[in-house]
């Protein structure tokens, strides 16, 4: 696959990224794609291995490994070096639903595990999956494929993220009736109002649901179920019912002062921003040139005094703590710190994370980089946390009582936690707090509602197997069932149960 001799002849190149002081004056996607022929020489690098790890997508040891979706990466990097675009994409859609939302958001585990990578840089296969879904949809090798047999059986899907999405995909074009259900006011779930528009922008999301309605899938939007619609009517109403609805119970932080005023969840911040930036008419749906440039708002604008000026604190080092820090700097933020928990990672693997597992090592995202550009430094402060807000005279957060932690390891249950550091604590001015410390699982109405059983973690209970929960004909997938995770494994949640439900519906799949 790819040129016998590509990765000693070729160096990786990604996407030219906008400079960080250019970039943070607009909320649009910043990256310039590679040329074809330097595309091709990417393609070039994969170096006939033998054994792919980049495609395996199990477990070595605890760590997951390679591709979820076991996309076939050899195959379509070769196409990519020899030119063959559309053979490509018809390779890569034979187990990809959404190329185009994970070569903008997904960590590629695919190169976290790729040979080249062990002892040079990986191949770029996010950077080729996206010029190859892109370069598709440009010319028009992505079609709606509505079924030409309908079986008569009915699915509700509750929930629009990628989980669902791709459940309702593959279950549609199966055949069967597929309803899905968001309680929102537009369709994605967190890939809308999770995600900020400068890792993708959402007329992305608009193009791919516009060829499922036209494949005949059906979304109801505004319907909380659970609440504006009762489970027992949709058992009635359908055959199979499958709770796609996240993770969406985000974790608190429990100290005292919390009840202060502009202490926000990471996710509630993130969606209000966005929802303010598309409240203009968007461009023709799936029509790149004309798409909104969503600028920077005026310093006029409430959504801009709400940040600007402020020191923002972020509680949270992973990517959603990353997007509100290139989001709090987009919107003016005086200054940003952002707390991690845990040690800074080391540059280099250690000995305890050997490839191919995923790399635990250290990673400067887009928002850190532009919080450095702006504010003249890495805003992340490593092995520190809250342990106290305190409240203005009116009470809104006017500070933040930080604490230093350290390692220690419990020596009845051999586990490490992070303590306190006693005589660490410091006060630092803070004006807005953003929580950015991941999700519990998925939210207790909707479990109650069904009456489905939940794990430990109060994710709702279903193997990985056939999908099931403890109630009839319900079935769960992506984090409402896994809990928080990646967009890569909600869509390959979403296939798997697809096929469980077919399964369970025609006593066989061909899924």
């Amino acid at each position: 696959m790819g040129k016998s001799t590509g990765f000693l002849e070729y160096e990786r190149k990604d996407a030219t990224s906008e400079a960080p002081l250019t970039r943070i004056k607009h909320f649009n996607e910043f990256k310039t794609p590679l040329s074809t022929q330097e595309q091709s020489r990417q393609g070039a690098r994969c170096m006939e291995c033998g054994v792919p790890f980049c495609q395996f997508g199990g477990f070595v040891g605890s760590m997951t490994s390679g591709c979820p979706l076991h996309n076939l990466v050899p195959e379509t990097n070769d196409l990519v070096y020899t030119g063959n675009w559309e053979q490509a994409y018809r390779r890569l859609a034979k187990t990809h639903c959404f190329p185009e939302f994970t070569g903008r958001v997904c960590p590629a585990l695919c190169e976290a595990a790729c040979t080249c990578g062990l002892h040079d840089a990986p191949v770029a296969t996010k950077e080729n999956e996206k010029s190859i879904i892109e370069r598709a949809f440009a010319s028009g090798w992505v079609e709606a494929c509505p079924p030409k047999i309908r079986t008569g059986k009915k699915v509700a899907v509750v929930g629009s993220g990628p989980s669902g999405l791709a459940a309702a995909m593959m279950l549609n074009r199966r055949g069967h009736s597929v309803t899905v259900f968001e309680r929102s006011d537009k369709i994605g779930g967190l890939l809308r109002y999770g995600i900020p528009n400068m890792k993708l922008e959402k007329w992305v999301i608009d193009r791919r649901v516009a060829l499922m309605e036209e494949e005949g899938v059906e979304f109801k939007i505004g319907v909380d179920v659970g609440k504006d619609i009762k489970a027992t009517q949709l058992l009635k109403d359908y055959d199979r019912v499958i709770l796609a609805c996240g993770a969406s119970n985000p974790r608190d932080i429990s100290v005292p002062g919390r009840d202060a005023k502009n202490i926000y969840f990471a996710v509630d911040f993130l969606g209000a921003v966005t929802k303010a930036l598309t409240e203009a008419k968007p461009g023709s749906v799936g029509d790149e040139d004309s798409r909104k440039t969503y600028m920077v708002p005026d310093k006029k604008d409430s959504l801009c005094n709400f940040v600007k000026g402020k020191n923002v604190l972020v509680i949270g080092g992973g990517d959603t703590g990353n997007d509100c820090v290139g989001t709090s700097v987009r919107l003016g933020a005086k200054s940003v710190v952002q707390l991690e928990m845990m040690p800074m990672p080391p540059k280099e693997r250690a000995a305890s994370n050997p490839w191919p597992e995923w790399p635990k090592v250290l990673k400067t995202d887009y928002g850190q980089e532009e919080a450095a550009a702006v504010y003249g430094k890495d805003p992340r402060v490593y092995q520190t946390t809250v342990s106290e807000f305190i409240k203005d005279e009116k009470g809104n957060v006017c500070k933040a009582k930080i604490v230093s932690l350290t390692p220690q390891k419990d020596e009845k249950t051999g586990r490490t936690a992070m303590v306190p550091v006693e005589g660490s604590e410091k006060l630092m001015d803070v004006q807005l707090v953003l929580i950015a410390a991941g999700f519990l699982g998925a939210q207790k109405y909707v479990a109650d509602a069904f009456k489905t059983a939940t794990d430990g973690r109060s994710n709702i209970a279903a193997n990985d197997v056939d999908y099931k929960t403890s109630t009839d004909r319900v079935f769960a997938a992506g984090d409402a069932r896994r809990g928080q995770s990646l967009v890569v494994w909600a869509i390959h949640e979403g296939r798997e149960a697809a096929r469980a439900v077919d399964e369970s519906l025609m006593g066989y799949t061909n899924l």
